[in-house]
């Protein structure tokens, strides 16, 4: 498994590749804006993108989604169905185009590797999680040290703590690679993150 961090500046969002070394496949991971970077990044690695992978649809994680699939024709677009087909400012998700409906419990491959997707609405009403070996993409749901915000439409705090709970609940450690900001572990986050400490109850 091979995984590239591309920070987008514009939007100040976490991008990443999830590449099978193997295959030479990879996805996009909510590509906010778009960048030379992203195609650079893929061909230094020998991969070749094959869909992108969008954890919520807010804008800041969908805006480069028109200008890669014009430059790689037919890439499938996996987004829940809560996120899909708006047409605001915050969720621009109609003008995506065609989208591949992902759900809880979905698994999704990449050439050889396998992403579950977890819904952890709370941020986003479709706002997803994705586990990839001993790796959690979550999105805006989980933080280093914090949770998304739930004051946006479609968010709530009620389902975000579920979500964290959820997440905290897994066992075992995850490498955690969020939307925005640093990096962290799942027990980082067990231990020291308030939220999830509120939401396991402690």
């Amino acid at each position: 498994m091979v995984i590239q961090h591309i920070f987008l500046p514009s939007v100040y969002t976490n991008c990443y590749l999830l590449g099978d070394e193997k295959s030479g496949s990879a996805a996009v991971i909510d590509p906010g804006a778009f960048d030379e970077s992203i195609l650079g990044e893929a061909e230094a690695l020998g991969l070749s993108i094959r869909a992108i992978f969008l954890t919520h649809g807010h804008y800041d994680h969908t805006g480069g989604v028109a200008a890669l699939r014009e430059r790689l024709a037919g890439l499938p677009v996996y987004l829940h169905p809560a996120d899909a087909g708006k047409n605001d400012q915050l969720f621009p998700t109609a003008a995506l185009g065609d989208v591949t409906l992902w759900r809880d419990g979905d698994v999704v491959c990449v050439g050889g590797l396998k992403a579950e997707v977890f819904h952890t609405p709370g941020h986003s009403g479709g706002s997803v999680t994705l586990r990839c070996q001993n790796v959690l993409f979550t999105g805006d749901t989980l933080f280093a040290g914090s949770m998304g915000r739930t004051d946006l439409p479609g968010g709530s705090y009620e389902e975000i703590m579920a979500s964290l709970k959820r997440l905290g609940e897994l066992e075992g450690d995850y490498q955690v690679l969020p939307g925005h900001e640093s990096f962290s572990t799942l027990e980082q986050e067990r231990r020291g993150n308030y939220y999830m400490r509120q939401a396991l109850g402690e």
